[in-house]
This record gives C-alpha cells, sequence and structure tokens, in this order.
C-alpha cells in the first residue's frame, strides 16, 4: 500500500473516532447534563473534520511536500492533548490516546515519524501537566478551569514518567516493527521481481525454441505447450492442455504402452506422420523422457520437431547413391550391351534382305527387330538418365518451349480425337538460362505421361509462368495438368524411383529424367494427384541459378545401333 493509501486510511479512522466521541459527547451530556465540557468538546471535534477536510485535500501534493504528513500527526497530537486537558490534564484516563498518532507515524513515516511525534506528545503533555499546577497566566487558568482538583504533585511526577516512557518505547517498538515490515516488504518486492523475471525469461526461452516441447503427467495428460508445439501441430496450447498427448499428436497405440514401461534416465525416439487440422501432413521426430516434478510425482518431457525436410533430403541422398551406382554401370552397359546389340539387328537386317523367307520366317525377323529397336530405345532412355552429359545454356522464353512441344503432341500418334491440348502462357517473355534440350525434355516427358493417363481421350493443359520462390527470390514454373486416373499416395511416393512405371509399354524412367533435370538446376518437382480426378505436376526452377555441368570420365561415346 503506498503512502496516500495509507494517509487515506488514517484521515478515515480519524473521522470514525471523532464521530464516536461526538456521539459519546452527546450521550453523556443527555443522560448528565454538565458533568462534560460539551461546548469545548464539540469544538474540539469540529476541529478535527475541519482538519480532516484539509488534509484530503492535500493528499496529491503529499510525495512532493513531505512535510503535510508530517503536519497531521502533529496536529493529532494537539487534538489529543486538547481531549486530554478536557478530561482532567494529569488525572485524565486518555491519556494513552497519545500512543494512537505514534504508531500511526511509525506505518508511514517509521521510525524517524514515530520518534518525532513520541517527542512532541511528550513536550505537549509535560507542558499541560506544568500548566495545570502553576500560575502561567490565561493559559493555567483554563486548564484548571477543566481538572480543579489536582492530585498530589509527587502522583503527578509519577504519572508523566510511566506516560514519557510508555510514549517513547511505543514509538522505538513500534518503529522498528514498521522498519523490520519495511525492508521485509522491500525484500518480498524485489523476490517477485526476480521470480516474475525468471519466470518471464523461461517462458521466452521455452517460446524461442524452434523444437516443440511439451510436458504430461504420469497418465500422458498435456500439462504444458509451447509456440512452437503449436506451429507445428496447428494447435492452440488452450485447445490440447489436458488431453492426451498420443492423440493430440496421433502417436501410435504402441507409443503408450512403450511410454509406460520406459525408465529413468532413458529416453524414447518415434518418428510419426501427423495429419494437420487444415490439411497437409508433416513427419514428426519425437523424443520422450521422464521427467519428476518438485513435488516428486512422475510426468513425461515431449520434444519434437518437424522432420519433413530432412526425410525429404535423406530420401534425395538415397536416390543419389542409387543414381551413382547406376552411373557406375553405364559405361559397362553401353559396352556391352548396346554394341552387341547393333551388330544383332544389322546381322539379322542383312540375312532378312539376302535370304528367301516364308511368311512365317519374315514375321519372326521382323519381331526380332522391333525388339531390337524397343531394347535400344529403353538403354538410350537408361543412357540419357544415368550418363553425365554436357549441357548447352542460352537464355530461352520458355513459353517457345511450351507452344513447341504442344505443336509436336498433336501431330504425335499417341493423342487421338478425344484428347485436348491447351497451352496458357503469359503475355511477357519468361526467360530463363538453360539448356534448352533438357526444358523440352522435361515438358514432353509430363506431357506423354499425361497423355497416358488419358487413353480414352481427356483435357491435357500445359503452362508457364515466373513469380516469387516459397524460400525468397524468383522462379519459373512449368505446370503439366491433366484429368485422368490419378494416382494413390502410394503411387506418388514412388513415381520418381527409375524402372517405376505405371503404363504398360513404359520404360520408367521418364520421371526420374525430369526430377534429375530439376535437381541439377536446384528446382524441384511438386506432384499433386487425386485417383479419378486427375494429377498436376509443376516444376519450380529458380531464377539466377544454372544447372550442372554434368560432365565426367563416364562421357564415353554413344555406340549405334
Amino acid at each position: 500500500m503506498d503512502q496516500r493509501a495509507r494517509l487515506w486510511s488514517l484521515i478515515v479512522i480519524r473521522l470514525v473516532v471523532s464521530t464516536v466521541l461526538l456521539g459519546w459527547a452527546v450521550f453523556i451530556e443527555a443522560s448528565r447534563p454538565g458533568e462534560l465540557p460539551v461546548r469545548a468538546l464539540f469544538l474540539l471535534v469540529g476541529i478535527i473534520y475541519a482538519l480532516s477536510v484539509a488534509f484530503i485535500s492535500t493528499l496529491r501534493s503529499v510525495e512532493r511536500r513531505p512535510w503535510l504528513v508530517d503536519a497531521q500527526f502533529a496536529s493529532d497530537a494537539i487534538v489529543v492533548t486538547g481531549f486530554v486537558g478536557l478530561s482532567g490534564g494529569v488525572a485524565s484516563f486518555f491519556s494513552s490516546l497519545y500512543l494512537v498518532p505514534i504508531i500511526a507515524a511509525s506505518t508511514i513515516r517509521f521510525r524517524r515519524g514515530a520518534l518525532q511525534v513520541a517527542v512532541l506528545s511528550a513536550l505537549l503533555y509535560v507542558g499541560l501537566v506544568v500548566a495545570q499546577y502553576t500560575d502561567a497566566g490565561p493559559l493555567s487558568e483554563l486548564v484548571r478551569q477543566y481538572s480543579p482538583v489536582l492530585p498530589p504533585l509527587t502522583f503527578a511526577q509519577y504519572t508523566v514518567s510511566i506516560n514519557l516512557f510508555g510514549f517513547l518505547s511505543v514509538a522505538l517498538l513500534s518503529g522498528s516493527l514498521a522498519e523490520r515490515l519495511r525492508r521485509a516488504d522491500a525484500r518480498l518486492e524485489r523476490a517477485s521481481h526476480q521470480i516474475a523475471d525468471l519466470t518471464a525469461f523461461n517462458e521466452h526461452v521455452i517460446d524461442s525454441l524452434h523444437s516443440g516441447l511439451a510436458t504430461t503427467d504420469e497418465r500422458g495428460r498435456v500439462l504444458t505447450f509451447n509456440r512452437a508445439a503449436g506451429q507445428i501441430a496447428r494447435l492452440s496450447a488452450g485447445a490440447v492442455i489436458g488431453h492426451d498427448i498420443a492423440t493430440v499428436l496421433q502417436l501410435p497405440e504402441t507409443f503408450a504402452a512403450a511410454l509406460a514401461g520406459l525408465a529413468d534416465g532413458r529416453s524414447l525416439r518415434q518418428d510419426s506422420r501427423y495429419a494437420k487440422p487444415g490439411g497437409g501432413a508433416v513427419e514428426i521426430g519425437l523424443t520422450a523422457t521422464p521427467l519428476r516434478f518438485p513435488d516428486g510425482t512422475r510426468g513425461y518431457l515431449f520434444t519434437f520437431q518437424d522432420v519433413t525436410d530432412v526425410k525429404q533430403l535423406e530420401e534425395r541422398m538415397r536416390m543419389r547413391q542409387r543414381l551413382a551406382a547406376l552411373g557406375e554401370m553405364a559405361a559397362g552397359i553401353a559396352h556391352e550391351i548396346r554394341n552387341p546389340l547393333a551388330s544383332m539387328s544389322g546381322s539379322i537386317q542383312v540375312l532378312r534382305q539376302d535370304l528367301h523367307l516364308s511368311d512365317e520366317q519374315a514375321q519372326l525377323m521382323d519381331i526380332v527387330l522391333r525388339e531390337s529397336e524397343r531394347l535400344n530405345d529403353t538403354i538410350r532412355s537408361f543412357l540419357a538418365y544415368a550418363r553425365p552429359q554436357r549441357l548447352e545454356f542460352a537464355r530461352l522464353d520458355l513459353r517457345g518451349v511450351v507452344q513447341d512441344a504442344a505443336v509436336l503432341l498433336r501431330n504425335s500418334p499417341d493423342v487421338g480425337p478425344g484428347h485436348e491440348i491447351e497451352v496458357v502462357a503469359p503475355d511477357e517473355p519468361v526467360w530463363f538460362e538453360a539448356d534448352g534440350a533438357q526444358m523440352r525434355q522435361i515438358v514432353w516427358n509430363l506431357a506423354t505421361n499425361g497423355l497416358k493417363a488419358m487413353p480414352a481421350g481427356g483435357h491435357l493443359r500445359l503452362s508457364v509462368d515466373s513469380g516469387p520462390a516459397a524460400g525468397g527470390g524468383s522462379e519459373v514454373r512449368m505446370t503439366v495438368q491433366d484429368n485422368g486416373r490419378g494416382m494413390s499416395p502410394r503411387e506418388v511416393e514412388g513415381i520418381f524411383q527409375p524402372f517405376s512405371s505405371h503404363f504398360e509399354g513404359g520404360t520408367g524412367l521418364g520421371l526420374a529424367i525430369v526430377h534429375r533435370i530439376a535437381t541439377d538446376y536446384n528446382g524441384r518437382v511438386e506432384v499433386r494427384s487425386r485417383e479419378g480426378e486427375g494429377t498436376w505436376m509443376t516444376v519450380h526452377l529458380p531464377v539466377g541459378t544454372r544447372g550442372t555441368e554434368r560432365v565426367s570420365a563416364m562421357d564415353v561415346p554413344e555406340a549405334q545401333p
């Protein structure tokens, strides 16, 4: 409580006491008229009321003018002196009222104020008694008017000594207690501030973590959920407090059983897929550790992160390792398969021309040549995917790449009467520095896959545009959209694997080549597909990067059949 509030309480107490005294005086005068100096008492109470009003008007100035507080306590001591004088002076039973302003001063001005009021009270009380026992002028006559019968002088000396000792003792005691209370309050306030600062610091540290942090009780009910946890799970802390952590984070049923058997000092690791409330899914890597609370109860500490990017990076690394192994095999395949195949095909063509064959024998020869050509195409696609190549960079308008691909598609045998090919491109050029053959290969491979997904006909949409990239900077985007049979999530996960074809007669390398080219340009391929609704494939290529020029000792001459 601040000083102004204490002074306001003191004023209220003063008014209450004055009102009680006024009522008491009226009651005595009504029951035994003439026994008390009612007029003087009424005057004294009126002075108290007037002073209280004056003190109320100065409350706003007490911080700037501390002497106003001292004036209030001095006026209280003077009023008490007047009341003691009216009630018999040294023989008054109300001399203990001096203790009230002394104690009040200790609560506001502490030891210094208590001693000041005690000394002033002592001087006023001694002056009142001296005026009773001496003939010092009009003041002595006024005092003796209300105390005509005086006790013996020795009694007066004894009473004054006792009261003075009481004034000073109470001042010292109450002042010391007030000082101790003030220091205790100051220490408590500092400790409260330190605790508040420490709590705020801990909350700031916890909320600044990029990892989700949650604590639970022994039954797995959530107690705390930091900001990062809410951002990863797309849930607010208020929505999960008190709920089971396994339900909140969609953990498998086996996790709860494993958690119950977790011993102190050990931790439990779990990777799981989490479906966000607003749509989409992420991979969560979670670690659970036993936790002991200060009251001795047991709980658990959960830390988790969104490891989707890490998982994707691991998958890309595994794919790169497989590609490296395939690349090492490419040169051997070129020499050990393709060259003998070319020799065999050429020999069969010569034999077919020189020999007189029956219709059945000619058909068998045609089958051999056709299958040889198909095998040669497979090897050619494989080498284009696995073997390093030299790139020729140029500044391309990707609108032309998409439009040229659409013209070729419309004239290809894969397009039937039920197919419709649409090109969507902006009016302004979409510039990108790249190898033109690779850009055409991206569009062609995606478009032919889209046509194969619509064997009975459908709408194929080729589009290109540019804009800001999700991670900053700008990018160009080439999109191929079809309304064919679509793919399941399981099929989408494996579409970039080599030799993973979903179409009859396909080599399974078209999308793998697209993924490899996009990766060489530090880009990515975004796939969205729904079974029965179609597939959207978008190649994101960041502007300002050039493709990796894949040249190595494996760049061997290509054999011709």
